[in-house]
């Protein structure tokens, strides 16, 4: 067995902490470990030494000084098939450390709660954490390094088999990940600290929240068999945050490799889908809605209505809904070729539907309603564009209508379906819609007169009645005009043109109701 073999424990996150040390004590690991975590392990009946006992000298400095010592460090970093490092610890009484578990104070949580103070964020630091990580980690053909609680059970699992040692790719792999933990760890530090402005001796954040050093952590999921075209290599990363990685975490439960184009727009078809409580679904061509619908009670009805919008587009489409796939939408589904569907779940029936079509991606997310990273990333040569993400709200009552008319009650409610799918249509955008389902959408046209005119030339379904979303200013009446030429009564639009009264105008002479926002949903 491990007689005679050192472990070093030294947590914050105590979870799975005393089925660990039972597991290295029933592997006749000596564990020595610092204060909460010590007594934890002791009040537990497991046998463990202080580390004050173990190197002869107190912590200190109300405990920022704990494991800052040569007995420690020593310990974990001598080379074991060297002479000379064996011969200095030999005269220096050093023993080898064997498994170092450690993690580190919970810096990046304190930074986030509300109200923590600039000294209790600082003391939250840790110093002697990321130094015992990266010693155990540099000296990883000696010593297995242990950062994540995740990872306990199948270190121990491993020990067992190996009679208390790693293979040695065992400890590299978590070598690797100890360093990403300190890398991330500093960069969340670093970034923080850029944030933060002195005068006369007071630290306060600055109203910016984007930190002056941005630091981001990512690690790869997969790789893509090609980016955007067959010439190009891609990858697929997960971010590290806080936030769900609503992607890189979702099962595929079926069909083809994901290629990068359908996880854009797998992503564009998620977000969409989440805007609305009722059910809805989503069909994205080329990362535009290509049509989108609600329904009270029925998914395959809001499908349905939704495919209605732009059937030859939907062909080949990727298709994204708020609840779990249904029987009849599947039913529904299979009609019509699908590239792939994103959905928090698939219902036993519609599953066996849908595996008649073996090519079809299925994707689950873990859940319905996932937070989202509430920065949005944009790479251009030589730099990072980084703004908030588009995700808040437009409360109805915020609405300012501006023309003599003011919408009616159904029109209203059409308005507001409309703004929602519109802020998801490529700039400039344009969406014609009842209150349930798209009926023509204008995306992408350098001119938004030319949008609005692709939007009704789109249209199969009639437009008479409808109501119309721009995602921008109209800059002149002529997007006005073409609309009401087709028999839309209702506009919504952000306002804010040196030419709104005239829009106005227009929109008064063809009896149209007209609301603004006050927020643009340009989309590049």
């Amino acid at each position: 067995m491990s007689e005679g073999r050192t472990a070093l424990i030294s947590v914050s996150d105590k979870r799975s902490l005393v089925d660990l040390a039972r597991g290295l004590d029933e592997l006749r690991f000596k564990i020595i470990s610092t204060g909460g975590s010590a007594r934890t392990i002791r009040e537990a009946g497991i046998r463990v030494t202080d580390v004050p006992d173990f190197t002869g000298s107190p912590e200190i400095l109300g405990g920022r000084v704990k494991t800052l010592h040569p007995k420690v460090h020593g310990g974990i970093l001598a080379i074991r098939e060297n002479p000379d490092h064996q011969e200095q610890m030999r005269s220096n009484g050093i023993v080898g450390i064997d498994v170092v578990v450690v993690n580190l104070y919970p810096f990046e949580a304190t930074a986030a709660t509300p109200g923590a103070s600039f000294e209790t964020i600082i003391e939250n630091i840790d110093i002697g954490g990321p130094a015992m990580l990266r010693s155990a980690a540099k000296n990883f053909r000696d010593v297995c390094v242990v950062a994540d609680p995740d990872d306990y059970a199948w270190v121990l699992t491993e020990l067992r088999k190996g009679h208390g040692t790693l293979s040695l790719a065992q400890r590299f792999q978590l070598a690797q990940k100890a360093f990403q933990i300190t890398a991330r760890y500093d960069g969340a530090i670093a970034g923080y600290l850029s944030r933060v402005l002195e005068r006369q001796g007071s630290f306060q954040l600055e109203d910016s929240p984007f930190p002056k050093h941005l630091h981001l952590a990512f690690e790869k999921v997969t790789d893509l068999r090609y980016g955007e075209n067959p010439h190009q290599k891609a990858a697929f990363y997960r971010h590290l945050s806080d936030f769900d990685a609503v992607l890189p975490d979702a099962e595929q439960l079926q069909g083809k490799e994901l290629s990068f184009n359908n996880l854009i727009d797998l992503n564009a078809a998620y977000l969409l889908a989440t805007e609305f409580e009722e059910p809805c679904a989503a069909i994205i061509k080329h990362t535009n809605p290509c049509g989108a619908a609600i329904a009270s009670h029925s998914q395959a009805e809001a499908y349905v209505k939704a495919r209605a919008c732009d059937p030859t587009s939907a062909f080949g489409s990727v298709l994204g809904f708020n609840r779990a796939v249904e029987k009849e939408t599947a039913k529904e589904i299979v009609l019509t070729f699908v590239e792939a569907i994103i959905a928090p779940g698939f219902e036993a029936e519609a599953l066996n539907l849908l595996s008649s079509k073996k090519n079809l991606r299925l994707i689950q997310v873990k859940k319905e309603s996932a937070g989202t990273h509430p920065w949005d990333l944009k790479r251009v040569e030589g730099g990072l564009l980084v703004q908030e993400s588009d995700r808040r709200d437009d409360p109805s009552r915020e609405w300012n209508c501006v023309t003599t008319r003011a919408p009616e009650t159904e029109e209203r409610e059409a308005l507001k379906f409309a703004w929602k799918v519109v802020k998801h249509v490529k700039s400039n955008a344009i969406v014609y819609a009842n209150k349930t389902q798209t009926v023509g959408i204008g995306a992408g046209q350098m001119s938004r007169v030319d949008s609005a005119r692709t939007g009704i030339s789109k249209a199969l379904l009639p437009i008479k009645g409808c109501v119309m979303a721009s995602d921008a200013f109209f800059p002149f009446r002529d997007g006005i005009d073409v609309a009401a030429e087709a028999g839309v009564r209702a506009v919504i639009q952000p306002g804010g043109s040196m030419r709104d009264e005239e829009v106005i105008q227009a929109a008064n002479e063809h009896g149209m109701a007209m609301v603004f926002t006050g927020r643009r949903h340009f989309r590049h």
